[in-house]
């Protein structure tokens, strides 16, 4: 069969991709991501009991302010690297501003904290809980996120990678905030904000492999 005559055959009967379903297929995989998140949590280290800490419930908020502009930021830029050719350079450095808000916001706690307090705003007492829990609770939210820009057609994989790590990320940190026992703005910055960046990083080197066609 000649080349021409293949690509005749290719085009034909082709039948576009319904307005929306890229969108859907995104919404169900951040959905499903964000239930089974929730799920490893209640299974492995379970909701913060409130009998035995001090809950302040502003922590919170604050925690799931930071996580879930980042999901949403993410989500924005996912709907266009879902299809091809389409990249956002300008768009991906929007979700820079959470980081940077979490940033200055802890720099100007640690200003007006007392020194002698540092360590533990800065470290807490359990982030080794933080370390571990926060990229497992991701997986899940990476596996579908990842089966959703399947469904569409990137071509910026390493873009496309990165976002997606870091939305997972982002819906890991959202899972394990309901756990966290340590309340500092500046220990939110240093573990929630690093580690869901090492997601994204992560997302990066694994999406040129996981996506290509």
């Amino acid at each position: 069969m000649k080349t021409d005559q293949l690509i005749d055959l290719l085009s034909t009967n082709v039948e576009p991709v319904k307005s929306g379903h890229l969108k859907k297929t995104l919404a169900f995989a951040l959905l499903i991501g964000g239930v089974a998140a929730f799920c490893v949590m209640l299974t492995t280290v379970g909701m913060r009991s409130q009998a035995s800490d001090k809950l302040d419930p502003s922590y919170l908020v604050l925690k799931l302010l930071f996580t879930i502009s980042l999901v949403a930021l993410g989500a924005m830029l996912l709907t266009r690297l879902m299809r091809p050719s389409q990249s956002g350079p300008k768009q991906s450095t929007l979700v820079i501003l959470p980081f940077l808000m979490i940033a200055g916001a802890g720099m100007i706690a640690l200003i007006f904290g007392e020194p002698m307090a540092w360590g533990r705003m800065l470290f807490g007492m359990h982030w080794v809980t933080c370390l571990l829990c926060i990229p497992l609770f991701a997986v899940l939210p990476f596996a579908a996120l990842i089966w959703a820009l399947r469904q569409g057609a990137p071509t910026n994989l390493t873009q496309a990678g990165a976002i997606a790590g870091l939305v997972a990320g982002a819906l890991g940190a959202t899972a394990y905030a309901f756990h966290c026992p340590d309340d500092s703005v500046p220990y939110i910055a240093i573990w929630y904000g690093t580690l869901v960046g090492l997601c994204g990083l992560i997302g990066a080197i694994l999406g040129p492999r996981l996506l290509r066609w």
